[in-house]
């Protein structure tokens, strides 16, 4: 009888710091979606070649080991997806949406210029992940067209995207 309150002791620890309770299944989704495009070799963990594939992927080649490793051992073991899960979450908890936001988008920009081709975005939106379809891709260049460039100010986006559209 003194096995009950001990078990139920146990499950109660850590007072809800179950890592898929912090998101919504959508959100979680999301997540798997990204996880399973980065786990190059499908073995169900991200690893430093994981990593070098995602980014080759992305256009982004000659990443140094060493900015690997840094990455790899931000995890306190190796990543499965609740490890993940459990990342995004610590660097989640507490930003502003307008900087999430915006930090997604400085991934397709590692120049940190403030905008992307149009063209690339275009492409990145329509292959990868949740695909947009033509007529979504259209309807954002509709709203925030590309300058005479072709350059996408993401900056500007980002900011009508959490604080609504303000015209002086």
């Amino acid at each position: 009888m003194n096995s009950s309150p001990k078990k139920a002791k146990k499950k109660t620890e850590g007072g809800g710091s179950n890592v898929f309770s912090m998101f919504d299944q959508t959100q979680i989704q999301e997540f798997k979606e990204a996880f399973t495009i980065m786990d190059q070799n499908r073995d169900g963990f991200i690893d430093k070649a994981d990593l070098r594939d995602t980014f080759a992927a992305l256009g982004r080649l000659n990443v140094k080991n060493e900015e690997l490793e840094a990455m790899v051992q931000e995890a306190p073991g190796a990543i499965n997806f609740t490890i993940f899960l459990t990342m995004f979450g610590e660097k989640l908890k507490g930003t502003d949406p307008e900087e999430t936001i915006l930090n997604a988008f400085k991934i397709f920009d590692p120049e940190g210029k403030g905008h992307i081709k149009a063209d690339y975005i275009k492409e990145m939106l329509m292959t990868q992940a949740d695909r947009f379809s033509q007529e979504e891709v259209s309807q954002m260049f509709a709203a925030f067209p590309p300058d005479v460039s072709g350059n996408l100010d993401y900056k500007n986006l980002c900011y009508v995207i959490t604080h609504g559209e303000e015209k002086d």
